[in-house]
C-alpha cells in the first residue's frame, strides 16, 4: 500500500511533537509544512528534512500533492483552515480545541461532509496507555456496571512558560485541559445529558479560569464528577496524569498517581502497572501525551488508508465540545445546563 502523504500547517510548541510522531507513524508522512512565522519555518523544515515550506496555506494546497493535511495552528484559524482543506477534497486532522464556538465546529464538520473528506479532531488524550487500560477493564466486565466515576487533573506546572498565549484568553481551564478530561469521561462512561459547573481563577497573572468542577449526567444514569486544576501544589506533582476512579455494581478501579491501575472485582483485588511508553524523542514527564499522540495519529493513518470513521471524528468530537460550552453557560449562570439543545 502506498504511504500516505501529508501537509502540515502551524509549526509552533506542540507541532514538533506531532513532527516527531509522524516519523514514527506506519503508513504515512509528513511531505509539507506551513507557518506564517519563517523562523518557525525553517527551525522545523530543518529538523525534520522538509523541504516543501509554505507561508501560505492557500499556495500550499493549490501546489496540492498530499493525501491529508494537519493543522495544529490556534484555534482562531481552524474554521478557515478546515474549510479551504476541504474545498480542494483534502482529509483534514484539526487540533483541540475544536473551533472558537460550537457553531463553527458544526460549520467545519458540515463543510468536510458536503466535500466527502474525513475530519478527525486530534483529541489524544482518550489515546494514553493508562486511559486505554480503563477502558478495556470495563469492556471485560469485571466491576460490572458503572454507576460513578470521577476524573481529575490537579497540578501546578507552569504550562505558562512553554504556551504564553494561555495566560492571555477570557478562557482557559476548560478549554485548554478540561475538553480533555471531558472527552475522557465521555469515552469512559458514555455521553452526556447535562451538566453542572463551577469555576474560579486563583493566579492573578493570568485572565482566565484555572480551576473548574463539573458535574454530569450521564445516558447510562451514570454521574460523574470532572475537576480540572492548574492551581494545586502537591508534595508530588503529578501533571500530566490524569487520575480516575469509577464505581460499578461489581466492583471498582482507580488509576492512581504512578500510572497505576487497582481493580476490585469479585476475585479480589490486582494491582497493574499501566505507565506509558518512553519514546526514544520523548521526555518526561511529557511522554504520556507525546505517545497518545503517535497513537492517534496511527489511528489517523490506518484508518484514512482503510476508508474507516476515526475514534475522534467532527462529528463525534462535537459532543465533547458541546460539553465545553455547556459547562462555561453553566459557571456563567450557575445553573445546569441540558447538551440536547446545544447538538440540535
Amino acid at each position: 500500500m502506498a504511504e500516505l502523504k501529508g501537509a502540515l500547517i502551524g509549526c509552533g510548541f506542540f507541532a514538533v511533537n506531532q513532527m516527531h510522531a509522524w516519523r514514527d507513524v506506519k503508513g504515512a508522512e509528513i511531505v509539507a509544512i506551513c507557518d506564517r512565522d519563517p523562523e518557525r519555518l525553517r527551525i522545523v523544515g530543518d529538523q525534520f528534512g522538509i523541504a516543501r515550506r509554505y507561508q501560505d496555506a492557500s499556495a500550499m494546497l493549490a501546489d496540492g500533492g498530499f493525501d491529508f493535511v494537519d493543522i495544529a495552528t490556534t484555534v482562531t484559524s481552524h474554521r478557515a483552515l478546515t474549510e479551504l482543506a476541504a474545498a480542494h477534497r483534502v482529509p483534514v486532522i484539526c487540533q483541540k480545541p475544536f473551533a472558537p464556538t460550537l457553531a463553527d465546529a458544526k460549520a467545519m464538520v458540515a463543510a468536510c461532509g458536503a466535500a466527502g473528506v474525513p475530519l478527525m479532531i486530534h483529541e489524544n488524550f482518550r489515546w494514553q496507555t493508562p486511559i486505554q487500560a480503563v477502558r478495556q477493564v470495563l469492556d471485560e466486565g469485571r466491576i460490572g456496571t458503572p454507576f460513578w466515576g470521577r476524573f481529575s487533573f490537579r497540578s501546578g506546572f507552569d504550562v505558562f512558560s512553554g504556551q504564553p498565549y494561555l495566560a492571555e484568553g477570557a478562557r482557559f481551564i476548560i478549554e485548554d485541559l478540561g475538553i480533555h478530561t471531558l472527552d475522557i469521561a465521555r469515552f469512559i462512561l458514555g455521553d452526556v445529558t447535562a451538566l453542572s459547573a463551577r469555576t474560579r481563577r486563583v493566579n492573578p497573572a493570568i485572565k482566565g479560569e484555572d480551576v473548574a468542577t463539573i458535574l454530569l449526567d450521564h445516558e447510562s444514569s451514570a454521574t460523574s464528577i470532572v475537576d480540572v486544576s492548574y492551581a494545586t501544589r502537591a508534595e508530588v506533582e503529578s501533571f500530566p496524569e490524569t487520575l480516575i476512579e469509577i464505581d460499578g455494581t461489581e466492583g471498582s478501579l482507580r488509576l492512581t498517581q504512578g500510572y497505576q491501575l487497582i481493580v476490585t472485582d469479585p476475585r479480589g483485588t490486582t494491582r497493574r502497572d499501566v505507565s506509558p511508553a518512553l519514546l526514544p524523542w520523548a521526555e518526561r514527564p511529557w511522554h504520556n501525551i507525546q505517545e497518545s499522540v503517535f497513537a492517534i495519529q496511527q489511528h489517523w493513518a490506518d484508518r484514512l488508508a482503510a476508508g474507516e470513521e476515526t475514534s475522534t471524528s467532527g462529528t463525534d468530537n462535537l459532543k465533547t465540545f458541546a460539553l465545553v460550552e455547556a459547562a462555561y453557560a453553566s459557571a456563567a449562570s450557575g445553573q445546569t445546563v441540558s447538551i440536547g439543545p446545544l447538538l440540535a
